[in-house]
């Protein structure tokens, strides 16, 4: 059976980076967050690995990951590059340390992504994905998506990973046009969905309700399945609206709930993260069904 693996989530000192996407508004994150703060958590919920996520967009972040990454409960990591900028991105991987990185990205927000389409920038995808690696990305206008989808046609050896179900309108009980993003991207067999919940939507959530979860994620299901949902807590960002242990057990119970077969399960709680990731399986490991 696969390992159970938290598919997103974050390690950092205040005092270290600055966090421009923090605002006042997020003031249970104004603390330092690292492995010993995570570890009872993941015991608790019988979870064997993680993959751990860049949050600061600058070199330093890649320095600080490389430490994060010496801890055994880390599988991967997804690392920071200018991937606007191809010829410093192909620097900044030949720079940094490459222990466990499984995965790239960059913070876009709402930011147009039309320099996805430029020729350097093709190339740059092909590159990662020469190297085995994932891009992590969370498109959530109609020209993001439109963009991410033509890179997809373009490399499609590239695995895409989505964050946070696309950023759902939980906040405002909406659906269009996050449903038909969506499903656009289902389309393309390369692109996998995180569930998770990201900080856009904890922000303006008014409280953190699992049923309010279950259509959004309904609906990835019905257009990816199984072997393209991973499962996600984003701790400690999720600390905005629940505990971990709320969240990771409100995240299974949907998941048991949508998919009832325990094979389709253990794909969301490690098989996909596995595969889209590459992640290694150590030989002293001893996997568990979480």
């Amino acid at each position: 059976m696969s390992r159970t693996i938290d598919a997103h989530h974050h390690f950092w000192r205040t005092a270290a980076q600055e966090q421009p996407w923090r605002t006042d508004a997020h003031v249970a994150l104004e603390a330092d967050f690292g492995p010993e703060d995570l570890e009872t958590e993941l015991k608790t919920a019988n979870i064997d690995a993680t993959v751990l996520m860049q949050s600061v967009d600058e070199p330093a972040e890649n320095d600080r990951l490389a430490e994060y990454a010496k801890s055994d409960l880390v599988a991967g990591v997804v690392a920071w590059l200018p991937l606007a900028d191809p010829n410093a991105a192909l620097a900044e991987l030949d720079r940094m340390n490459p222990l466990k990185v499984c995965g790239v990205r960059t913070l876009i927000a709402q930011d147009p992504l039309a320099w996805l389409a430029r020729p350097e920038s093709v190339e740059l995808f092909r590159e990662i994905a020469r190297r085995g690696l994932a891009w992590d990305v969370v498109p959530v206008t109609t020209e993001q998506i439109s963009s991410v989808l033509k890179l997809a046609a373009a490399v499609p050896e590239l695995r895409i990973v989505v964050d946070h179900l696309g950023r759902p309108p939980l906040d405002t009980g909406g659906w269009q046009p996050w449903a038909n993003h969506l499903k656009e991207l289902a389309a393309c067999p390369s692109v996998a969905v995180k569930v998770s919940v990201g900080i856009d939507v904890l922000t303006t959530w008014k409280s953190w309700q699992r049923e309010d979860l279950v259509p959004y994620v309904k609906w990835v299901a019905e257009h990816f399945g199984p072997s393209r949902l991973m499962m996600a807590s984003n701790w400690p960002v999720i600390l905005l609206k629940a505990d971990y242990q709320r969240a990771w057990q409100d995240l299974s119970s949907t998941i048991r709930e949508v998919f009832p077969d325990e094979a389709d399960q253990a794909l969301l709680k490690g098989g996909t993260a596995e595969k889209w990731y590459s992640l290694p399986v150590p030989a002293t490991a001893a996997p568990t069904t979480g």
